[in-house]
């Protein structure tokens, strides 16, 4: 390929004692115009090559028909109302509707009805105790600001809003529906020049007022990326507050009872969690009691309660066990139920090497120790992709269920049969899925830890070496656990193989697994994803010129370091909205939220990490590198397109293979939530990249193709 020239700059700083050269720093500008001829001529060649693909056209048909799959979201219970989101196949955007108590259904929120273009997303709302108000939070182009709203359930009517500057926040509703407490970010004027996607607080806000005049609750003097959580119980007497820096695995809890605050005064946040290396989720239920999620003294998580009015009881050593940590799961969810007789019951979710469990346990009053009372059956290797039972109470909850060939779909569980799961509601797929055979192994890492992979194959298919993608993510404490992936099952129904690695740095086995991946051992993780590479090829699913790598955000900088530390490893690597210049990371963005998980640059010795894998600054010249497609997003207010485009032009430069480094780049699209269209062009495209990189043929697609006509 002949590639738009960038010119290299001389520029290398001291840093630390650390010689760091940094040649395309200019292209951290997009408005240099240097930056803006060169990016034009990325696009032409980017459409060029990919328009040219040769599977481009197939994959985007059986996309069409895979992505415009439906999804149902999990109930959420208020006063009879259930409030839920369903996408059906057609649809760009979910919708939220209401079932009301008589079973009937009608849509409350529509965004496609909001905004025709399809670039507006609901990212988040929350129903009033009484189920006759709801918060909801929009945003638009991409970018993720979240603009707070209000509407009457009954009507429809705009009741408030917008309130902007609403990013990540949590609502908390008072009883009655005429108060709530929320997070907003300051002003741009009131914090310092570049700072204004921080310095967040909690607020009380009153229903159609003036947010300017809301009562500030929490947060002044905290640091300025720390994110806060806001939880009320439905009595409205307790309020929980926690904290935490950036992504860092650690928070703050506090407990108020709003009940001994005078009316219009601050409420008294009192220390429940402080300073403590530990997450603890924290909440009053309908019981009176303190309920504690938490991997305090127990990394793969434990269920106690406590006394709320009573602070002696909630430290540890006060705390009442209800579901310990268990040897071979981490607990991940829970909702509380009746039995049969009223007692109360736990309902839990526990990952096992990456697939959910479902059991119940006894609650505080019913056993004098923790007691499994049984488990349930019916989940294949899937996902509990959340729990919700009626606040009031009940003896039925909802579990919302994905797997590789399963888009997200409810079951209902019900005491009285507390074994098994009923149907709820399905979700749709536009067209026939591919029968797939999952297959789970262990690779072996650098160091002997072994890795947990699943394998998706199509049914009937010799198990042969194949072209075969490799997918990971590694970091953020993420579970990468089964779940519908159009992409996954247009690869294997054209023939390929479809491997996802459940690597160190996310959550699969606790937060020492997390924490193995993380800072100073973050070099673990992509040892993990080279060493899943070559299982699959030594136990005989792929070849290296027939293996590809993809992963996006932090499992972009994964495919980035694997492309530069084992330029061997694979023929082909798609790279999406990817973290790529280490040392510079938390300049742009949300990064300076993410040094707890990566290390800083202005550490001396935390920068000595990050050089030891940053793909920016690993690139060598006269290297034959794989095929790679980076793919990013110009709304992204996460991770800034200027990573790709300096890794783009550096290994551009350096690479003495004939294998294409394109860069792929849209617009009016962020890093999260997009419509279901600008999916599958995305989808098609490092489909087929990867495709023509590891050789997936096209007479097998074509037959696989009339096959399904016929």
């Amino acid at each position: 390929m002949r590639y738009p020239e960038a010119p290299r700059l001389d520029l290398v700083e001291d840093l630390h004692g650390h010689r760091v050269a940094d040649p395309y720093r200019w292209l951290e500008d997009p408005d240099d115009p240097r930056t803006r001829e060169w990016t034009a001529e990325q696009d032409e060649l980017a459409a060029e090559h990919l328009r040219g693909l040769p599977l481009r056209e197939w994959f985007a048909a059986r996309l069409e028909k895979l992505v415009h799959a439906g999804a149902v979201g999990v109930p959420v219970w208020r006063n009879g109302r259930a409030f839920s989101t369903r996408r059906d196949p057609g649809q760009e955007h979910a919708v939220l509707r209401v079932r009301e108590p008589d079973g009937s259904l009608r849509v409350l929120l529509d965004p496609m009805a909001l905004d025709p273009d399809g670039t507006t997303t609901l990212d988040a709302w929350s129903p009033s105790w009484e189920g006759d108000r709801l918060a909801y939070q929009l945003s638009t182009g991409g970018d993720e600001e979240s603009r707070l709203y209000v509407l009457d359930v009954a009507t429809g009517d705009r009741l408030d809003g917008p309130v902007d500057r609403c990013r990540y926040s949590p609502v908390a509703w008072l009883p009655g529906g005429e108060e709530l407490f929320y997070v907003r970010r300051l002003p741009p004027d009131q914090v310092p020049a570049g700072e204004e996607q921080f310095h967040r607080r909690v607020w009380r806000h009153l229903v159609g007022s003036d947010p300017g005049t809301d009562m500030l609750v929490h947060g002044e003097g905290s640091d300025p990326s720390t994110y806060f959580g806001a939880r009320t119980s439905a009595d409205g007497r307790w309020l929980v507050v926690s904290a935490s820096i950036g992504t860092a695995p650690r928070d703050d809890v506090w407990l108020a009872d709003l009940a001994a605050s005078s009316p219009g005064t601050r409420p008294l946040l009192k220390e429940l969690q402080v300073g403590v290396d530990a997450q603890t989720s924290a909440w009053v239920a309908r019981d009176g009691r303190l309920w504690l999620l938490s991997d305090r003294d127990a990394p793969r998580w434990r269920l106690a309660v406590a006394a709320p009015e009573d602070p002696t009881t909630w430290q540890p050593s006060g705390w009442s066990e209800v579901i310990p940590q268990q040897d071979d799961g981490v607990l991940s969810d829970v909702a509380l139920v009746d039995g049969p007789d009223g007692d109360l019951r736990v309902l839990a979710v526990h990952s096992v090497d990456a697939t959910d469990r479902l059991s119940v346990w006894a609650g505080p009053a019913s056993a004098s120790r923790p007691t499994r009372l049984g488990e349930v059956t019916g989940l294949g290797i899937g996902s509990v992709s959340g729990l919700s039972a009626p606040p009031e109470g009940g003896t039925r909850a909802w579990v919302g269920y994905t797997d590789f060939s399963t888009p997200p779909s409810v079951l209902r569980w019900d005491a009285g049969s507390p074994a098994t799961l009923a149907g709820w509601e399905r979700a749709e797929v536009a067209g026939e899925v591919p029968d797939v055979k999952v297959v789970e192994t262990h690779a072996r890492s650098k160091d002997g830890t072994l890795v947990h992979l699943f394998v998706l194959s199509r049914c009937g298919y010799p198990d042969r070496p194949r072209p075969t993608v490799l997918y990971g993510y590694g970091g953020f404490n993420v579970s990468l656990t089964p779940a519908y992936s159009a992409q996954a099952l247009a690869w294997v129904e054209a023939g390929g193989v479809w491997a996802v690695a459940n690597l160190r740095g996310g959550s699969e086995h606790g937060e020492e697994w997390h924490r193995a991946g993380m800072r100073e051992r973050k070099q673990n993780v992509f040892d993990d994803f080279a060493a899943a590479g070559e299982h699959l090829i030594a136990d005989g699913w792929t070849t290296h010129a027939q293996l590809a790598v993809m992963g996006g955000s932090n499992g972009g900088l994964l495919v980035g370091a694997t492309v530069t530390q084992r330029p061997d490893l694979a023929a082909g690597a798609v790279s999406s909205a990817p973290l790529l210049d280490m040392v510079r990371y938390e300049r742009f963005g949300l990064g300076r939220t993410w040094n707890d998980e990566y290390g800083t640059a202005e550490d001396p010795v935390e920068l000595g990490w990050l050089l030891g894998y940053s793909p920016y600054h690993g690139v060598r010249e006269d290297t034959a590198y794989p095929a790679v497609l980076f793919t990013t997003f110009e709304s992204d207010t996460r991770v800034d397109p200027l990573h790709a485009r300096k890794l783009a032009a550096a290994l551009q430069a350096a690479t003495r293979g004939d294998a294409p480094i394109v860069l792929r780049r849209e617009t009016s699209v962020g890093h999260g939530a997009r419509a279901v269209s600008r999916t599958v062009g995305l989808a098609a495209d490092q489909l087929a990249f990867l495709a023509a990189a590891t050789g997936l043929g096209t007479e097998s697609t074509r037959e696989n193709w009339d096959r399904q006509d016929r």
